[in-house]
């Protein structure tokens, strides 16, 4: 099955799931009153979105120049770079580290780059002793799920459902609420922490002057995750990168307040290999720095500006079709949401991928959100002229806008018998508009035939 035909088949069952709907739109809705309270607390809200925006893009526009300066810090402070071009290559690195230092215990904790490339299933799969320490990512992994959204990836699962399976995992009681089944997942990953030989993290930022890995949590996980291990591995795209130590402050305030509300996370965490004086920490620090479809849209010039996403997901909170079909997997992407939509063509495949693009109002709500200014509804009708131009479009596709531009510019064509139009519509778009919803009536008479009437004109 091609990937449209995949997602176009999730679409329709998740629309015509009202109950989904009805346990989705609430959470949305309490991010985006969030992050509307959160912003509050700037006084000068744009001032901070125009220089992220242009701090950002100065990073892109000189890449290559970022990413040496960061390796060659890390390598200063004695640690290392692994530069991995797809995911089979990053996960054969971490084979390799993991046959290497004989590692047999593994905490891992939330990251949207491992989750891009499989980590754990590939893990798992080995036969490695890999245990995930985030709430959300270890409620996935229990239950088989994906990861829904980039802040809450476990927010689409049943509260009845998870109680049961974590009765038959961890033995919690089918009674508890929800801070109970917390303390009970905590219970169980707690003493991982101090058995593991390796730690593997994501990272927000990567700052590029003084070789520093910046993390932002809730949960305090990720700092466990390579507190106690012998080797701490993180993983990492190439577009996370800030010039200067200086930049975070910004940087974290934005993130905080766009995803949660929050002035500041409860943990942000700046890390690295360690010095010489330090008593304590990793004795080894390896980044792998993951590309994976990235260099395809930093080498286009008008949409290259998406790489500059910090992954707040205040764009899937606000936007109208992702509260409609929801999750990365619907879409068939690392990302979800409009960013998604514009990232996953070029990382995935433009051919296989374009039609991400056509599943958007184009409403500009992500857009307006966005804390780095990314234009992304703009964007995505880029997108769309894309695939007219590499001539993606199906012959069906252009045979019915051929059909709707003739029928729009005709007077006589639109004063047809509402019948008439009816039964072409159809024809044309009945399996597009799916088999759940009822097509909507043309109206008997146009509003030329009413202004006529009413004005008594022939």
């Amino acid at each position: 099955m091609q990937p449209q035909e995949i997602f176009t088949k999730q679409v329709q069952q998740k629309i015509a799931d009202k109950e989904f709907r009805q346990r989705l739109t609430p959470v949305l809705n309490y991010f985006e009153e969030n992050r509307l309270e959160g912003i509050q607390e700037f006084s000068n809200l744009e001032l901070a979105r125009q220089r992220a925006a242009y701090t950002r893009w100065k990073v892109n526009e000189n890449l290559d120049k970022y990413l040496v300066d960061f390796e060659g810090s890390i390598i200063r402070r004695g640690g290392k770079v692994v530069w991995a071009f797809d995911a089979q290559n990053a996960l054969a690195e971490i084979d390799a580290i993991i046959k290497r230092t004989q590692a047999k215990k593994i905490v891992k904790s939330k990251s949207g780059i491992s989750n891009e490339i499989g980590l754990l299933a590939h893990l798992k799969g080995k036969g490695n002793g890999v245990v995930e320490t985030d709430i959300a990512d270890y409620i996935l992994d229990i239950t088989g799920n994906k990861s829904y959204h980039p802040i809450a990836p476990a927010i689409s699962l049943k509260a009845d459902e998870l109680a049961k399976t974590l009765n038959k995992k961890i033995k919690s009681s089918l009674e508890a609420d929800k801070q109970e089944l917390v303390s009970d997942i905590r219970a169980e990953i707690r003493s991982k922490f101090f058995e593991a030989d390796i730690g593997i993290t994501g990272a927000n930022f990567l700052i590029a002057d003084s070789g520093s890995v910046a993390i932002s949590e809730n949960q305090g996980n990720a700092r466990l995750s390579f507190a106690f291990a012998k080797t701490h591995i993180v993983l990492a795209s190439i577009d996370k990168i800030l010039p200067t130590i200086n930049d975070l402050e910004l940087f974290f305030s934005l993130y905080a307040t766009h995803s949660t509300g929050q002035y500041l996370a409860t943990y942000n965490t700046i890390t690295g290999p360690i010095y010489r004086e330090d008593m304590e920490g990793p004795s080894e620090f390896i980044v792998i720095l993951l590309d994976n479809g990235r260099s395809n849209l930093l080498a286009t010039q008008d949409q290259r500006q998406a790489l500059t996403c910090i992954d707040c997901g205040a764009c899937s909170n606000v936007c109208p079709v992702f509260k409609m079909i929801g999750g990365n997997d619907t879409y068939q992407s690392s990302q979800g949401g409009p960013i998604g939509q514009v990232y996953g063509p070029f990382q995935q495949g433009f051919s296989e991928h374009q039609f991400l693009s056509n599943a958007s109002t184009n409403c500009g709500k992500c857009s307006d959100v966005c804390p780095v200014k990314i234009d992304l509804h703009n964007h995505l009708l880029r997108n769309r002229h894309e695939g007219i131009l590499q001539g993606i479009e199906k012959t069906s596709e252009k045979l019915a806008w051929y059909t709707w531009k003739k029928f729009m510019m005709s007077r006589k064509t639109l004063n047809r018998p509402a019948s008439i139009k009816n039964f072409t519509f159809k024809q044309f778009y009945k399996d597009d508009w799916g088999e759940k919803r009822e097509f909507p009536k043309i109206a008997d008479k146009s509003f030329n035939q009413l202004w006529r009437e009413k004005h008594g004109l022939n």
